[in-house]
């Protein structure tokens, strides 16, 4: 899998370029505040109509213009595919492929995968819970269009349910609704639960094992996915998942009624991580930090390679700078097989790469 070209209009500073890049290594370097990173995000947008540092698309479109447009060459494999998406400062967004408008996000992801590792990925380890299960989704929507269908629809019926929770003393009719949107949610939960225990699964297979070999065989990662109580074992079929989901939910009824908070379901997990024993979000240092969240992002592509047959387009924004000599040779030759971009401030030593320079939103190669 790879994108052999691209073309930006009105993206992010670059008001037009177009670029074509290489199947191996392609470095984007040159001072900070360029563009540099621009570039890895619409390489991204066009995997998942997301941007890793943009809440809304409006962010991404270049200042005192209405519109961008991004369009790729990609090769998913199989075949050649156009990848296009057409962002509107007002309404809504357009995504195509081969001519053909999409009618979800979670499409883009059967012509183009990706892994991003960005230096706020430390926040995987060390932050909250909300940026692991930012993880989950975005790996495995993109490994399970079924998974990101069902996602977005979790995401609705959260907001709905809070909205009741919120203002049902004021409006005592909302109730009547309540426990309808809590049997949605159970329903589209049990599938999320059932997807990311199975990615945690799989992961284990491959995280760990690049955590030992970066830090030199001296420490052991483990992870250990985390839902809702009720649910004894979340790698159990959908049934009994469904069944563990609606018995928390009634024993915590009264309790999101009295907080006026959704205190039940999926949007309360967590992965917890643990570095020879003890948990690495209180006890890690940072050198620990870094190689566990490059551990479970190299651990992604590695199970995506498995699960797909093809290796996902990996982005490597800023990172490499971050780590020791060890570290960084450890990844460079971990990156061998598949497309791979690279952002530094240096050219660098990367021999075989095809390189551009990027300064002030132009590229050149």
């Amino acid at each position: 899998m790879r994108i052999d070209s691209l073309c930006l209009d009105f993206w992010r500073n670059y008001p037009h370029t177009e670029l074509s890049f290489g199947p191996g290594v392609n470095v984007f370097y040159g001072d900070n505040a360029q563009g540099k990173t621009n570039l890895l995000e619409a390489i991204a947008y066009l995997s998942c109509a997301k941007s890793h540092r943009a809440r809304y698309d409006r962010e991404l479109i270049y200042h005192g213009v209405d519109h961008a447009f991004i369009q790729g060459e990609v090769w998913d494999g199989r075949r050649l595919v156009t990848l296009e998406a057409k962002l509107q400062r007002q309404g809504r967004r357009q995504l195509m492929a081969n001519g053909v408008r999409l009618k979800t996000a979670a499409e883009l992801s059967d012509s183009l995968k990706t892994v991003l590792f960005c230096p706020e990925d430390l926040f995987l380890v060390k932050a909250g819970a909300a940026e692991r299960r930012r993880f989950f989704d975005e790996c495995i929507s993109q490994l399970r269009p079924r998974y990101a269908v069902a996602l977005a629809e979790y995401k609705k019926l959260y907001e709905h349910k809070t909205r009741i929770l919120r203002d049902w003393e004021e409006k005592t009719d909302l109730l009547d609704a309540l426990d309808d949107f809590s049997l949605r949610m159970a329903q589209m939960g049990s599938i999320l639960i059932h997807y990311r225990a199975h990615f945690v699964k799989q992961l284990a297979l491959h995280a760990p094992a690049i955590h030992s070999q970066c830090s030199g065989g001296r420490e052991v990662l483990e992870l250990d996915y985390q839902t809702v109580s009720t649910i004894e074992d979340p790698l159990a079929g959908r049934k009994a998942i469904f069944e563990g989901l609606l018995a928390h939910q009634q024993a915590h009824r009264q309790a999101e009624l009295d907080a006026r908070q959704c205190l039940s379901g999926p949007h309360k997990d967590d992965l917890l991580l643990t570095i020879d024993g003890q948990a690495a979000k209180e006890y890690a240092s940072q050198g620990q930090t870094r190689t566990a969240a490059l551990s479970l992002k190299l651990g992604a592509r590695e199970l995506c390679h498995a699960d797909a047959g093809v290796w996902p387009v990996l982005l490597l924004d800023d990172v490499l700078s971050e780590l020791d000599a060890r570290r960084r040779e450890f990844v460079l030759e971990r990156i061998q097989g598949g497309q791979v971009f690279i952002t530094c401030c240096e050219e660098g030593e990367f021999s075989t790469a095809r390189r551009f320079r990027v300064s002030g939103g132009r590229v050149v190669k």
